[in-house]
């Protein structure tokens, strides 16, 4: 497989490997067609993402894909992260092989369930008052 030097760093060398103990949300994500998964946790301070940390279970570019897309949420509002998309972080790890897009598909679908879960408690917790 080509992979790009970002991605064989950030695989060798992953950002953000972890859990949040803290954490404000925390979704789990799979791609069942390929086995791969990733858990993403995230901490807010108001609407911008604090800290972010990912667990992966799966190839290198899921791997490389996950810790890339952690580096680029932080320090911003979810609306900012919202707009993140799957060619965002493709780029960010200097390309994917065809076969591998789904990783990056992965991560910003794991991402996008944590905005909306943290959005939805949000929510909750506003009409709780």
């Amino acid at each position: 497989m080509d992979y790009s030097d970002k991605i064989i760093e950030l695989f060798e060398n992953p950002k953000n490997v972890g859990e949040l103990e803290d954490a404000d949300v925390t979704v789990q994500e799979g791609d069942p067609t390929c086995g791969d998964t990733i858990q993403l946790s995230l901490k807010f301070e108001n609407d911008v993402i604090k800290d972010a940390k990912f667990l992966s279970f799966g190839c290198a570019s899921n791997i490389a894909t996950a810790s890339q897309l952690t580096e680029m949420i932080k320090n911003k509002t979810i609306d900012e992260a919202r707009g993140i998309t799957v060619q965002d972080v493709e780029e960010e790890v200097g390309g994917l092989p065809s076969v591998k897009m789904h990783c990056a598909v992965l991560a910003t679908n794991a991402l996008e369930k944590a905005l909306q879960k943290a959005l939805d408690e949000y929510e909750e917790r506003k009409s709780e008052k």
